[in-house]
């Protein structure tokens, strides 16, 4: 079995129930995520070799973060243990034109304080084939971007597969800095992952004629940006997720793989929203899947689409499908009939 290593920060979700508002909130619902904790666990419910590397205090709550993800059978022998406090962040979800709100709490958080030194990525790396990390992990800080650093340039010496999914998240860094940080990280990643706006927000890289606060997002725009991003940093792929925002509640998604000159879409979804948290993850995750799979682009952008899709219809950030499910789904079943 291939094994698949991620890198990066598991917090303590905390939402109102249903769609209440924060302000309304007598009570909260809790859940564990982070970008590559949730790789981690899409890729453990499709019966791969997930490990989660990560920094968590010795005491229960950093306990219950790490029980969560072993829960969906994900390797946590590699996480450390130490420092004062699990990072927080809390999500309102949206609904029709009233968009969904992140708010973080996680300054001081383990990981974010952690020493470049404390991870021997040699030995983190042995028996592995795949190394997965995203843009979030450097931005949390500066020792983290170095982390992040000795890590894909100790992947790509031991032969691994290094995918970087760039999530650009404003509320950590400016586009100035991530350009920069991200900018040494590339040359060492071999498939990168985006969604319609992250080239733009790091390296500058814009589709022509899309409109996405319009919801516009023409998927022939984006061939440029791949072809674009390849030739900078020459990635062997580019995958890119499609999302027109109608509202809220409703999204058309769909997405591209790019290698060497030529595109392939996924077919599009109109998705009516439970939670879209987690969705450009639980993407990433079968995009791996279907790498190591040894499957053609078409199916793996297929395959990768589909199970992204079902991943806006299950609450919190994990994407708790099977690979069934995936497969019939990127196969046409999309009716949604009840399985008796």
């Amino acid at each position: 079995m291939k094994r698949i290593v991620t890198f990066g920060e598991i917090m303590m979700r905390l939402n109102p129930t249903g769609y209440l508002r924060f302000v309304q909130a007598g009570a909260w619902e809790t859940s564990y995520a982070g970008g590559e904790a949730n790789v981690a666990v899409s890729l453990a419910q499709f019966g791969m070799d997930a490990a989660f590397v990560t920094k968590l205090p010795t005491h229960e709550i950093g306990q219950c973060a790490l029980n969560e993800c072993r829960r969906y059978g994900v390797d946590t022998s590699l996480i450390l243990r130490g420092g004062e406090r699990l990072g927080l962040y809390f999500v309102e979800k949206g609904a029709s034109q009233r968009a969904s709100k992140v708010i973080y709490d996680r300054s001081g958080s383990a990981i974010a304080l952690v020493k470049p030194e404390e991870f021997d990525w040699n030995r983190i790396f042995a028996g592995a084939h795949w190394f997965h990390i995203t843009g979030i992990t450097p931005a949390l800080s500066d020792n983290c971007a170095a982390a992040s650093l000795e890590a894909v340039r100790t992947a790509k010496k031991l032969g691994l597969t290094v995918s970087c999914d760039l999530n650009y998240r404003k509320k950590l860094w400016t586009s100035e800095k991530a350009g920069r940080v991200m900018g040494d990280l590339m040359p060492f990643v071999d498939i990168c992952i985006a969604n319609e706006e992250d080239a733009a927000d790091v390296f500058g890289i814009r589709a022509e004629g899309a409109d996405i606060t319009g919801g516009k997002v023409r998927g022939e725009s984006y061939i440029s940006v791949a072809a674009q991003l390849s030739a900078r940093f020459n990635f062997k792929k580019v995958a890119i997720t499609l999302r027109g925002s109608l509202s809220a509640s409703d999204n058309t998604w769909s997405a591209m793989l790019y290698e060497d000159g030529n595109a392939f879409f996924a077919p599009g979804y109109t998705v009516h929203i439970v939670d879209r948290v987690g969705g450009g993850d639980s993407f990433g995750a079968a995009l791996i899947y279907s790498q190591l799979s040894g499957w053609d682009n078409q199916r793996a952008i297929n395959f990768a689409a589909a199970a992204s899709c079902l991943k806006h219809s299950i609450e919190h950030d994990f994407n708790l499908i099977n690979l069934a499910e995936a497969e019939a789904l990127a196969a046409g079943n999309a009716s949604g009939r009840v399985q008796r």
